[in-house]
């Protein structure tokens, strides 16, 4: 018995067992993130992007269409301060200074811009040259007003002949008409008919206006003066003064 099983037994001992197929490999899986997610990130910086460029698009418009105002600090407005004066004779001239204070005996007044200083006339000034009233610019004194007048005028001369006999007194008058570029007059009346002379005097270094009038058998002449920097930069302020003056009282 035993014999006869053996080869079966070594028959099915050598059978070889089937081998099992392997399992197919796995696929690797690249996992990408949602597209929303890229999609989210994408949009939001174009939002940005867009919104930083139109902030500073509107920034620039801005920037160009708004005009820039000065500030009212750079450029005060100017103020005048009345000055009476009376024209008064060397002989009965008080003195020193001025007669600002009294008002009820003036014959005439101007203007004069607040911080002008006013210059004493002496007996001798007022003598020589009929210099009655003299105020100038601190910061540049040859830029000044003044008035002079002379006794013994009932009526106005010619314009010609007027404006040679004023610079027959007046030194810095005469060199400013022999070298001016131009020399303009005209004749004006006031609300109540009383005629003036205007002068306006230009040269390459300086410029003057004159008003000249006569009241109270007096010839009344009133100058500004500048020089042509200050003429410039003060136009508007020496014309004020320039047509600020005027006779007062009876002619």
């Amino acid at each position: 018995m035993a014999t006869i099983f053996s080869p079966s037994a070594i028959l099915f001992s050598a059978s070889p067992k089937p081998t099992p197929n392997p399992p197919p490999p796995k696929q690797a899986i690249l996992q990408l993130p949602p597209k929303y997610t890229t999609i989210s990130k994408s949009s939001s910086a174009i939002a940005h992007t867009a919104m930083t460029a139109a902030a500073a698009a509107a920034a620039v418009s801005v920037l160009i269409s708004t005009p820039v105002f000065p500030s009212l600090a750079e450029e005060p407005s100017t103020s005048y301060r009345a000055y009476y004066g009376t024209a008064a004779s060397a002989a009965n001239y008080g003195g020193y200074g001025g007669n600002s204070n009294k008002k009820d005996s003036a014959e005439y007044v101007y203007e004069v811009p607040d911080g002008w200083k006013e210059r004493l006339i002496s007996k001798i000034a007022k003598g020589t040259n009929g210099t009655d009233s003299e105020f100038y610019n601190p910061k540049k004194k040859t830029e000044k007003e003044y008035l002079t007048f002379l006794s013994g005028f009932r009526q106005l001369a010619p314009r010609d002949t007027v404006l040679n006999n004023l610079a027959l007194s007046d030194v810095d008058l005469q060199d400013l008409i022999s070298t001016a570029d131009s020399v303009r007059s005209e004749e004006k009346k006031d609300d109540k008919g009383q005629v003036y002379y205007v002068y306006e005097i230009e040269g390459t270094g300086g410029h003057s206006l004159i008003s000249v009038t006569c009241a109270k058998n007096k010839l009344y002449a009133h100058f500004v003066n500048a020089p042509t920097p200050e003429w410039n930069r003060d136009k508007e302020i020496l014309m004020h003064v320039h047509e600020s003056f005027r006779t007062v009282g009876s002619t």
